[in-house]
């Protein structure tokens, strides 16, 4: 046994995911100033004491909420490279494994970055999206020839991902995660030979 990963018991794992599953369900009902505890509770067929052993508050659970999908987002990000491929094909793995994770998860994606828009989730999302994109144009001197500004070029490529994605998650995923991928990259193809 590893003592850096302590076994969780199955029991707070079940437990966490029905108060994340009741959390989520009333974010597609109501906006998130209106969630309290009692509801998240009675929801989630809890009591609010085991509430609060797994969490402070509702602001405590969203911190922690989006601390668990930076890092799963992170890690998509970091494990789908390979020294087989080009740099253009890692871009793309990446994209469909990123759109996958979140198609596999629509319910939760929907709701924080679809319909209801929680900023603690698109922020960290965004800044993500953000450091993929800085690392892709870093020192790309296509955009210092045509005198374009380096951050310019980043807040746009992460808004325009992010901005795509939660339109895709709002028109209930007409695409496949490949597909999408797909043409996002045939974009970004296009937009880089026409400059």
């Amino acid at each position: 046994m590893d003592n850096k990963n302590p076994r969780v018991d199955p029991r707070i794992i079940r437990t966490r995911q029905l108060i994340k599953d009741a959390l989520i369900d009333l974010m597609q009902e109501m906006d998130i100033n209106k969630i309290t505890v009692n509801r998240i509770a009675e929801r989630a067929t809890i009591n609010r004491v085991t509430f609060y052993l797994h969490y402070n508050d509702i602001q405590d659970m969203l911190e922690k909420m989006a601390q668990e999908m930076a890092e799963d987002i992170e890690s998509i990000m970091r494990s789908t490279t390979t020294n087989q491929n080009s740099s253009e094909e890692i871009g793309w793995l990446k994209l469909v494994a990123l759109l996958e994770y979140i198609s596999e998860n629509a319910k939760f994606y929907k709701v924080v970055l679809g319909s209801r828009r929680t900023p603690i989730f698109t922020e960290r999302l965004l800044s993500i999206l953000t450091e993929t994109i800085t690392e892709k144009i870093e020192n790309n001197a296509i955009l210092t020839a045509n005198g374009i500004q380096r951050d310019i070029a980043i807040w746009h490529g992460s808004s325009a991902l992010i901005g795509t994605i939660s339109a895709w998650l709002r028109k209930d995923m007409p695409y496949t995660p490949q597909f999408l991928a797909k043409q996002l990259y045939l974009l970004f193809k296009l937009n880089k030979e026409n400059r």
